[in-house]
Parts: C-alpha cells; sequence; structure tokens
C-alpha cells in the first residue's frame, strides 16, 4: 500500500505529437470571437504561435490543410502498441523500485539487528523456537529510515489520519486573476516573469501595492495561463566576451532581420540597439530586396541624431555589427567615422559576439512576428514602427531589473 504511490517515468521531455482530431478542437475554440487565443492556447498547453499557425491554415485550407500538417502516422494498432510498451515500461519500473527498496530496508534492519531476535536456548534442552517478529512500531521506523521520511508523516500517509491540503490561495487573488487574464490576453508570448512586470507597473501606476512573481506563477498555474515548456538544447559554443557596457552610447550593435508575408512577400530590415539601456535607436526596412549599405548609413545617421541631437557624436562610440557587405564597405566605414563612430565587427562563425542583437531578432519574431496576422508588405510596413514603440516602452529585461529600456533610461536619467 505504500510503494503504490511511487511510479517511474520513462519517458523523458519530448515534443508532444498533436493529432489532427486534437487540432481542430483546438482552433475550433478560437473561431469564438469571444475567446482570446492566448488563453485557450495556454489551457490547452500550446504556444501561441503554434496556435496562430494553425489557425491560419483552417482559415485558409480548411480542416485538410489542418490535418495535413500532422507529421506522425495516423496507424492506430502502432499507437496502440506504443502506449502498451509505455505501460509495461512503466509497471516493471515501479516493481524494480519496490524490490530494492525492500532490500535496502532488510539490509538495514540486519546491520541494526532490529527485525529479528533470536531467542536463547531454554534452559529445559527444548528446541530453540526460532525468530520472533519485530513489533510494527520497528517496522515502520525502519521503513521510513530507509526513505528518508519522518515516522509520523509515514505513519499519517498509511493510516489515512492526515487530511489532504488545499491549493495555498490568498483572498486578495481574486483581485489579481483579471488584471493576469487581460495582459495574457494582450502578451501572449510573455511568461510569468514578465507578466509580473508589467502587472506591477500597472498596480503602481493606480497606487496599489506590487505582488510577488511567484504570487503570480501560483495564479497563473491554477488558471492554467502558463506557457507550454519548451525542450530545447544550447548549443555547445559559449561566449566568454562582455557585451553589455557600464553606460549608454558606448557601444551600439546592429544586425537584420527578414521574415514572409502570408502573399509571399519578403520584409527585411536592420536596425540598431545601445549594448547598455537596450533601446532601438533606429532601423530601416525594405519589401523583396536586400539591406543596402545606403540604408546602413541613413539608419547610422538617424541614430546619432536621435541620441545626439546633431550631425556627429560627441565622444566615439563603438558600433558593433556582423560581417556583411553594407556594413563592411568603404563608404559605409568612412560614413561611420565622420560621425564619430568606431566601426567594429564580430569574428567570422561567432553570432554570440553580437548576442544582444541577435536576442532581440529571437524577440522581435517571438513576441510580434509570430503572433500578429501578415497578410502583405503593405500592411506589415505600418505595423513594424508599432513594434518597435512597444519594445522600447514595454518589453521588460531581466538584465535592466526587469524594466523597460524607457523606463531604465528615465531612472537613470533622474539619478545622474
Amino acid at each position: 500500500m505504500l510503494m503504490s504511490d511511487y511510479e517511474i517515468i520513462t519517458d523523458g521531455g519530448r515534443r508532444r505529437r498533436w493529432s489532427s482530431s486534437e487540432k481542430l478542437r483546438i482552433v475550433e475554440e478560437t473561431l469564438d470571437e469571444t475567446a482570446s487565443i492566448s488563453v485557450v492556447a495556454r489551457r490547452n498547453g500550446v504556444a501561441p504561435n503554434l496556435l496562430y499557425r494553425w489557425r491560419r491554415l483552417m482559415l485558409e485550407g480548411g480542416a485538410v490543410a489542418v490535418s495535413g500538417d500532422d507529421d506522425v502516422t495516423s496507424n492506430r494498432a502502432v499507437r496502440q502498441m506504443e502506449d502498451r510498451i509505455r505501460e509495461l515500461e512503466r509497471q516493471l519500473g515501479r516493481k524494480t523500485l519496490e524490490v530494492e527498496i525492500l532490500k535496502e530496508a532488510l539490509d538495514k534492519s540486519r546491520s541494526k539487528k532490529l527485525t529479528w531476535q533470536v531467542q536463547s536456548q531454554p534452559k529445559d534442552g527444548s528446541p530453540l523456537s526460532g525468530m520472533q517478529a519485530c513489533p510494527a512500531g520497528q517496522w515502520m521506523s525502519i521503513v521510513a529510515e530507509t526513505l528518508g521520511v519522518s515516522r509520523s508523516n509515514l505513519h499519517a500517509r498509511v493510516t489515512g489520519s492526515a487530511k489532504p491540503r488545499r491549493r495555498y490561495h490568498k483572498a486578495q487573488d481574486a483581485a489579481v486573476v483579471p488584471l493576469i487574464t487581460a495582459l495574457v490576453a494582450a502578451r501572449p508570448t510573455y511568461g510569468y516573469r514578465r507578466i509580473t512586470a508589467i502587472l506591477n507597473r500597472q498596480l503602481r501606476a493606480t497606487g496599489a501595492s506590487p505582488v510577488n512573481h511567484k504570487r503570480v506563477y501560483r495564479i497563473m498555474q491554477a488558471q492554467n495561463l502558463l506557457l507550454a515548456r519548451r525542450y530545447t538544447e544550447r548549443s555547445d559554443r559559449a561566449h566568454n566576451g562582455k557585451i553589455v557596457t557600464m553606460r549608454s552610447n558606448l557601444r551600439w550593435c546592429s544586425d537584420g532581420f527578414e521574415f514572409t508575408c502570408w502573399n509571399g512577400d519578403i520584409v527585411r530590415g536592420a536596425f540598431i540597439i545601445d549594448a547598455h539601456d537596450r533601446e532601438i535607436i533606429a532601423w530601416c526596412a525594405v519589401v523583396n530586396a536586400g539591406i543596402s549599405g545606403s540604408d546602413v548609413r541613413d539608419m547610422m545617421l538617424a541614430a546619432v541624431e536621435a541620441r545626439f541631437g546633431g550631425h556627429r557624436a560627441p565622444h566615439q562610440v563603438e558600433m558593433l555589427s556582423d560581417n556583411g557587405s553594407p556594413y563592411i564597405a568603404k563608404e559605409t566605414c568612412i560614413f561611420a567615422r565622420q560621425l564619430g563612430l568606431k566601426p567594429c565587427y564580430t569574428p567570422v562563425k561567432s553570432p554570440q559576439s553580437n548576442g544582444i542583437s541577435e536576442a532581440f531578432v529571437n524577440t522581435l519574431k517571438r513576441d510580434y512576428v509570430n503572433v500578429t496576422p501578415l497578410p502583405d508588405a503593405v500592411t506589415v510596413l505600418g505595423l513594424i514602427a508599432g513594434w518597435f514603440e512597444d519594445y522600447n516602452e514595454n518589453h521588460p529585461h531581466s538584465g535592466l531589473k526587469m524594466r523597460s529600456p524607457r523606463e531604465f533610461i528615465a531612472a537613470q536619467t533622474a539619478t545622474a
């Protein structure tokens, strides 16, 4: 009765395979006008960008398109056999654990002479009466010591005298739940830490007390609002250098991005981000063409004017980029020096050296591109400016103590 509480799980953290019926059921939930796609995704344990993709396939090609995305074979017999094998493996692991625990308990009991007591030879010459079992209390002590738990806890579990604990909650949780739900619907890719940062920003604006991120995690877990866990492997190549600077306007980083619209238009762009406060200073974008050296030079000039209000930086600023032809062009290097910028380039095959720019590209695609309808390039070009502005104003950074770039800059200005 004790060993049934333990189970050996042999199935690791692998990517989940969704069947066609499950995809259709989840997509149908999003077709309700009152339903939030983000809330539906979290409730069913689906990544929001994946659900947006299924929904687009449904709207464009119907159920056939959604079903065709399933790369798992539909052989029902094979699936049943796989389920049966996994169940047998779980049972085998459970029995193996029981045997190992009993063996360890028996070995400890023999070494301490607690399990059995041998009676001495009676004076009347009668044969040995054999072995005398120890009391039940000693058995429970041995098992508790073997499992590494307290005897009182083990006794309460065996006898069922302990009352089951209900989920921990506070009376003030009811007032926070609608605020968290609204933020989750508006920010489908934000986890509980970034939701906590924006929630506390709203609470401070109204004069209310901020909440702890652990409390937000507990509430989101109870409401099935947590993001689906991602299983990814990190690259073995580690970058030991330091990209972040001690103050603003010492090093700017630049990189490009690219994504495809639903009609086939390709949007390419570039940006300049500060390595200290993470603000996007300037950016440019083109359609069905590459970023040219002229685009990069215009972007550099816009960045210098935005930060210093003139056509030249008052001190030398490093301009870190990759080895793309728009950045290493002779005209670009000359123009950068005229603006007071010092061109710097990452080593070949070392994108980690420009990690701040690489991280922003991932953020742009995860938080904006993948969760926004992209019908054509004209529509997208009208959205990019709002994306960058929202990032500068609202996006929390762990490196900035969960503040947005503009909040961080304002705090620096106030303390200067």
